[in-house]
C-alpha cells in the first residue's frame, strides 16, 4: 500500500470511528482515546490529520451535512411531498446525521457554526428550487419558513421517539409507524403544499 493510499485509508478509520463516537456522546463526552481505539489507530494520528478533537468534530459534522444535502435535494424534484419523504427517508437510514446536528446545536448554541456561510448556501439552492416549485422568489420570507418547515416534518418525529411514542403508542424505531409516518407526512405535505403541475 503507497503512503498516500495508506494516508486516506487513517483518515477514513479515524473520520468512521469518530462519526460513531460524536454520534454517541457528542463534542464534550467524546473521548479521543475511544476513537483511535476504534479505529484500530494511534491517537496521535487523529491530531496530526485534523488538529484537535473541535476540529475533528467539524470535520465530521461537515462530512455529514455535505451527505445529506446531497441526498435530499430539491434540485431534481422540486415536488415538497417527495422531498418530506426524502429527508424522511434519509434520516431513517442515517440517524446519526440528526444526532449530529442535535450535539452541534448543543455545543454551539446561537453562536455561528463552522462554515456557516457555506452551509447556508446549501439552503439557499434548495429556497432557489422551492420558489420554483411554490411561485415564490428567493428572497420570499414565505418559502423559506416553508423549507424550515417541511424539514421539520420530517425530522421531528425522528429527533424526539418518546413524543413520537407517546403520541402515536408506537416508537419510530417501529417499522409500520415509519411507514404509516412518512406516508401521512407526505400526503400532508402534497396538500398543504401544491407540487408545480397542480397549479394553474
Amino acid at each position: 500500500m503507497s503512503n498516500t493510499s495508506r494516508t486516506e485509508n487513517t483518515r477514513a478509520l479515524l473520520l468512521g470511528a469518530a462519526r460513531r463516537e460524536f454520534a454517541a456522546h457528542g463534542i464534550a463526552g467524546a473521548r479521543v482515546d475511544r476513537i483511535a481505539e476504534s479505529a484500530g489507530v494511534n491517537k496521535q494520528r487523529i491530531y496530526a490529520h485534523f488538529g484537535d478533537k473541535e476540529q475533528l468534530f467539524r470535520h465530521v459534522v461537515g462530512e455529514a451535512v455535505g451527505e445529506l444535502s446531497q441526498a435530499a435535494t430539491l434540485t431534481d424534484d422540486s415536488d415538497p411531498a417527495a422531498y418530506v419523504g426524502r429527508i424522511f427517508d434519509y434520516h431513517r437510514s442515517h440517524p446519526d446525521v440528526l444526532r449530529l446536528l442535535l450535539w452541534e446545536a448543543l455545543h454551539y448554541g446561537d453562536s455561528p457554526v463552522p462554515d456557516e456561510e457555506g452551509r447556508a448556501a446549501l439552503y439557499d439552492a434548495k429556497v432557489a428550487s422551492l420558489s420554483g416549485a411554490v411561485g415564490g422568489t428567493d428572497s420570499d420570507t414565505h418559502v423559506r419558513h416553508l423549507l424550515l418547515t417541511m424539514i421539520g416534518l420530517a425530522a421531528w418525529p425522528q429527533i424526539t421517539p418518546q413524543l413520537t411514542r407517546l403520541v402515536l403508542g408506537r416508537g419510530p424505531s417501529d417499522e409500520q409507524t415509519q411507514d404509516q409516518l412518512r406516508a401521512y407526512l407526505m400526503d400532508f405535505a402534497g396538500n398543504a403544499i401544491p407540487a408545480p403541475s397542480s397549479r394553474s
